[in-house]
């Protein structure tokens, strides 16, 4: 069992040649108990060849070609890029190991024999920035205890390590870290080539942010190149950018005479709100709504929104078209379809 961290900021110690310590420790011990999951797509092997005249058949296991809605062949490049092949493209997917499933309702992982030869992803690492209560942290915690979401939150990462996401993250064995560093609010904070070092000792695979209001290093955005996302609680590209976060944004909405609303999750470039723009969901503007009737509205969707993204990316169903525009593949599961 992992022990329990309380009323403490895990940060890490730099020592010769800036060695994270503390941190690494407390999260070997809020990992130990971590399952590999198995994959709902079964198999997950892909091959690919031409189809005539307008792209490319793609097969996934059992023969399915991925093909939108509309008919049209979409060429599907992983999150991570495609790399060329005598007949044509290969989607480059992640390592994949033997599952082990849980046993009854509890948390511990059970292994079992594989059936068929099937093979599950590895349970990613995943790291949340937040500066606030964490209403969406705790969302997606929740999700990757359900195993809606194939991964495991490894650090916090807060500019305020005293607020209340901070302490849930404690009493559940995360660990966390301060940035940067404040008079104020966190006068152990690091350096912002401390905390890639950090996070990449971790391994983390994606970094989220949820209700961070700072905003993140550009050493962060190039060591994690289309693997930071965050949300946003209106439709961008409006209602965006420097000085638009909380009630702000609600008011600003209301006070324009906008009809709707929403939740926008989007990747994570050097600016605020600019990045390619990843899901969505529509909320309605009421007549009589006030910012805390709209915030309470789009929050609701807000919840479910970045669940369901970050499930996407931990199952490889993110792909960039040629344009840069990033799609979520339903499931792997039959034909495929893309929003």
């Amino acid at each position: 069992m992992a022990t329990t961290v309380k009323n403490q900021v895990c940060a890490p110690s730099i020592v010769g040649g800036g060695k994270i310590s503390g941190i690494l420790a407390a999260d070997s011990r809020a990992r130990a108990s971590n399952a590999i999951l198995r994959s709902r797509c079964g198999s997950y092997k892909t091959t690919s060849s031409k189809a005539g005249g307008d792209g490319f058949s793609w097969g996934v296991t059992c023969g399915r070609t991925s093909t939108s809605g509309s008919g049209c062949r979409i060429p599907e490049a992983s999150l991570f890029g495609t790399r060329p092949a005598r007949s044509g493209f290969e989607i480059q997917s992640r390592k994949k190991l033997p599952s082990p499933r849980r046993s009854g309702g509890g948390m511990e992982p059970k292994a079992v024999q594989q059936e068929d030869g099937d093979e599950g992803f590895m349970r990613l690492k995943l790291a949340v920035f937040l500066s606030g209560g964490g209403s969406n942290f705790r969302a997606l915690h929740a999700s990757t205890l359900s195993n809606s979401i194939y991964g495991d939150f490894v650090v916090v990462v807060s500019d305020k390590p005293a607020c209340k996401g901070c302490d849930y993250a404690r009493e559940h064995n995360v660990p966390v870290l301060a940035f940067p560093q404040s008079k104020k609010h966190a006068p152990e904070g690091l350096s912002a080539a401390d905390l890639v070092e950090a996070v990449r000792k971790l391994e983390v695979d994606y970094v989220l942010l949820a209700g961070y209001l700072k905003l993140i290093p550009e050493e962060l955005v190039r060591a994690y190149p289309r693997s930071i996302l965050n949300i946003h609680p209106a439709l961008l590209p409006a209602f965006g950018g420097k000085g638009y976060f909380g009630m702000k944004v609600h008011e600003a909405v209301i006070k324009s005479g906008a009809r709707f609303s929403g939740a926008t999750v989007h990747f994570v470039d050097e600016k605020y709100d600019s990045g390619p723009i990843l899901a969505q969901r529509i909320v309605p503007v009421l007549a009589d709504d006030s910012g805390h009737d709209l915030a309470a509205r789009v929050l609701k969707e807000e919840h479910v929104l970045y669940s369901e993204a970050v499930a996407a990316l931990c199952e490889d169903r993110v792909f960039w078209r040629e344009d840069g525009v990033p799609l979520i593949r339903r499931s792997w599961k039959g034909s495929a379809e893309y929003y």
